[in-house]
């Protein structure tokens, strides 16, 4: 590092171009790429804004659709081939995977995010991470942190409590950064509280660094940086894209002035020159290949798609799955079916190598059936009165209509929040008279954010959510429809009744720069249990074509370790993928809690009659909420309630357990209330008799000045507490 110099050691903290790191004696540059669901990778220095002409790659499922497969093992299996797909491009860091919290349905970028629940996320971003860093490519956990709208996202400040970044918004970075060691941390446009998170001392060093133990490189989001040397100083490493002759010299200048000291400077250095090395120890890869990966993406494509609904009280009555036979008449409609749309817009946007067609593939997944298309409505713009009556005479003569519906790109991306969570007007109209033919109408839906089903939903047969599933969700959605696959797909988020519904309806996406957070760590299906909200479908849910019985749940304490067991039966007559889903409620704690929260999951298939049981290990950690007043996670001795169901809202199974534990003390002192003082065993029996009887034995005073700071009370005559009271128990 020596044999550098400070303009040399200025310009490693910056890129070269949008996509290269700079190059200085002995530290070669390296390439870096978009890539959470697939490579980005542009020839050469890339254009203006870095989104257009990439190579071709493999476009894998968005992690909203990933996120639904719950399948660790399967996010590993697509990270290792991102892995050799960036090593074949000569990528040294693929920029992913985006692990921000899903807080409003209207977040225009929630195709790339995982879920609304941290411990989903964090499991399966820890498994991506360790499947692309197999291969000896790095990654990049992003956005950190509260990067959780699209609005204003460059200078919104998040006003959010500790508590709830600690229990809702870090987790799975503290997850990612703890378990699978990722090589950088990106850091998120917005504000958080007020200050930049490119310049957070607190979240780029004490808690990232300090308490995490992350060693690895944070980068800044394109243009996310306001003050380089600020950025520095708080934890920030490397400024990308670079702004040249302006952060450089700002580094240089300040340090010659003595307002950056050099060894911060040089820290960065060193954390540059690591992440190079890692870089370069894997020499280029060979090509990929693309046939065996379009198949990963085909597998794990169908493997997300959530059957929400399949009306029949007999497997023999359901429209599901389909059978082939040549008197089998499909009408499949919608635009969607004949130009998908499998993927979103912006940054993340792959040119894949190839792209199946639905219509195409539901074809060649019934070739004795007659299977016919009409495109129904038009993908901008209004409806089209035209298209439609194609769509309905087509229906109209068939035994099953398949509709594909969805989003357009224009209604979500990066840059921008959506207005509503309503599919587009002219689709809803032609559903409504698909409907009316009294042919059953089974709907698939493509779509990265939520989209409201009800009440149309309660009018078809079948109703499966496929989201974006990568360039072979086309496939994929007539294996799930013909049932060469299961659907073993299930919700990583609320599906609400209504938009108003989502707990954090009234602060998003706030005003005059800044967004509060005032549902706290209520968001999602924890706010929705907790106000007992109806929802059209909950957190967890998903139907098989089979069916799961839940029984012989256990529960060993040993200290604040927990065992948790249960058997789960097939009781079908095919086989089928379960997701067994633990969850944790706390209703004795002194903070306002959710009744129940994920705390583990996994994912079974199972043989006609066959049954296995599952276990699932927690620890205090597990059962702790951050205390704000404490600065630490805390465990209250007390009841607990350990479910294991299917959905947040079907939990089969439930015990109340008993864990024991120290007693949480809270410092006391003057500013403590006679409540906290009185409650405390060892000081409240103190302070009772250092005040002798009176105001202390009558409990409907007590409860009229129990609030009052003890400080306060010492001012009040004949109340037997006075400063020289305090000071023999030494508050």
């Amino acid at each position: 590092m020596e044999t550098l110099t400070v303009d040399q050691k200025a310009a490693l903290c910056l890129g070269a171009d949008f996509w290269h790191t700079a190059a200085v004696p002995g530290v070669p540059s390296i390439l870096v790429s978009d890539g959470p669901h697939g490579l980005r990778v542009q020839p050469g220095a890339g254009d203006h804004a870095g989104i257009g002409g990439s190579l071709p790659a493999t476009c894998f499922p968005t992690a909203a659709a990933l996120a639904s497969s719950w399948d660790p093992d399967l996010a590993r299996e697509i990270g290792a081939a991102l892995g050799d797909e960036a090593r074949a491009q000569g990528v040294g860091v693929v920029l992913g995977p985006g692990v921000n919290i899903k807080r409003s349905p209207l977040c225009g970028r929630n195709f790339e995010y995982f879920s609304e629940d941290p411990h989903l996320t964090g499991v399966l971003a820890a498994a991506l991470v360790e499947g692309v860093q197999s291969r000896g490519v790095g990654t990049s956990v992003k956005h950190f942190a509260a990067n959780n709208q699209e609005t204003d996202r460059l200078r919104v400040s998040a006003e959010v409590d500790e508590r709830t970044l600690r229990e809702i918004y870090l987790p799975a970075f503290e997850r990612v950064v703890t378990h699978a060691r990722p090589w950088t941390v990106m850091c998120a446009y917005n504000k958080v509280n007020g200050i930049y998170a490119s310049q957070h001392e607190w979240l780029l060093t004490t808690v990232l660094r300090d308490e995490w133990g992350f060693d690895g490189v944070v980068v800044s989001d394109w243009g996310a940086v306001a003050d380089r040397v600020a950025a520095l100083a708080a934890g920030l490493d490397l400024e990308m894209p670079p702004n040249l002759g302006v952060s450089d010299r700002a580094i240089v200048d300040a340090v010659a002035d003595g307002s950056l000291d050099e060894a911060v400077l040089d820290r960065a250095v060193a954390r540059m020159r690591t992440l190079v090395e890692r870089a370069h120890r894997s020499d280029p890869g060979d090509a990929f290949d693309v046939d065996a990966h379009h198949a990963l993406a085909r597998r794990a494509a169908a493997d997300g798609i959530v059957l929400l609904r399949n009306e029949g009280h007999d497997p023999e009555d359901r429209i599901l799955p389909l059978h082939d036979s040549a008197a089998l008449t499909v009408a499949v409609v919608g635009e969607l079916a004949r130009t998908p749309r499998y993927q979103g817009a912006g940054s993340s946007q792959v040119n894949p190598t190839r792209l199946d067609v639905p219509f195409d593939e539901l074809v060649a997944a019934l070739p004795q059936a007659t299977v016919s298309f009409a495109a129904g409505y038009a993908l901008d713009g209004p409806g089209d009165r035209a298209l439609a009556d194609e769509a309905v005479a087509l229906s109209t003569g068939a035994d099953v209509v398949v509709a594909l519906l969805g989003l357009p790109a224009a209604q979500e991306s990066e840059g921008f929040d959506r207005e509503h969570i309503d599919l587009p007007t002219a689709q809803l109209m032609l559903l409504s008279r698909l409907v009316d033919t009294g042919v059953p109408v089974v709907v698939a839906l493509a779509h990265g954010g939520v989209v409201r089903t009800d009440p149309w939903e309660q009018r078809v047969a079948a109703l499966v959510e496929c989201r974006l599933g990568g360039q072979a969700g086309g496939g994929a959605l007539a294996d799930v429809l013909t049932g060469v696959v299961d659907p073993g797909g299930r919700l990583a988020e609320t599906i609400p009744l209504r938009l108003a519904d989502t707990p954090s309806h009234l602060n998003f996406p706030g005003e005059e720069g800044r967004v509060r957070y005032g549902e706290g760590v209520f968001v999602g299906y924890r706010g929705f249990d907790a106000l007992d909200r109806p929802v059209a479908h909950p957190f967890g849910h998903g139907l098989s074509y089979t069916g799961f019985d839940y029984s012989g749940l256990t529960v060993d304490v040993d200290g604040t370790d927990l065992t948790v067991g249960a058997t789960v039966t097939n009781t079908g007559g095919r086989a089928g993928r379960e997701v067994v889903q633990l969850y944790v409620g706390d209703p004795e704690a002194s903070v306002a809690r959710p009744p129940a929260e994920l705390r583990g999951f996994t994912k079974i298939t199972l043989e006609p009659g066959e049954s296995r049981t599952v276990s699932f290990t927690l620890d205090a950690r597990d059962l702790s909420f951050w205390s704000t007043a404490r600065g630490r996670w805390v465990l209250e001795a007390g009841e607990f309630e350990i479910a294991v169901g299917a959905s947040s809202r079907d939990l089969r199974l439930c015990r109340t357990v008993v864990v024991d534990t120290d007693p949480v003390r809270t410092p006391l002192t003057a500013d403590s209330t006679l409540q906290e003082w009185l409650a405390d065993p060892d000081r409240g029996p103190e302070l009772r008799a250092a005040a002798g009887p009176g105001i202390l034995q009558d409990d409907e005073l007590l409860r009229v000045i129990g609030n009052f700071p003890l400080g306060r009370l010492a001012a009040f005559p004949g109340i037997g507490i006075s400063w020289e009271t305090l000071t023999r128990l030494g508050a």
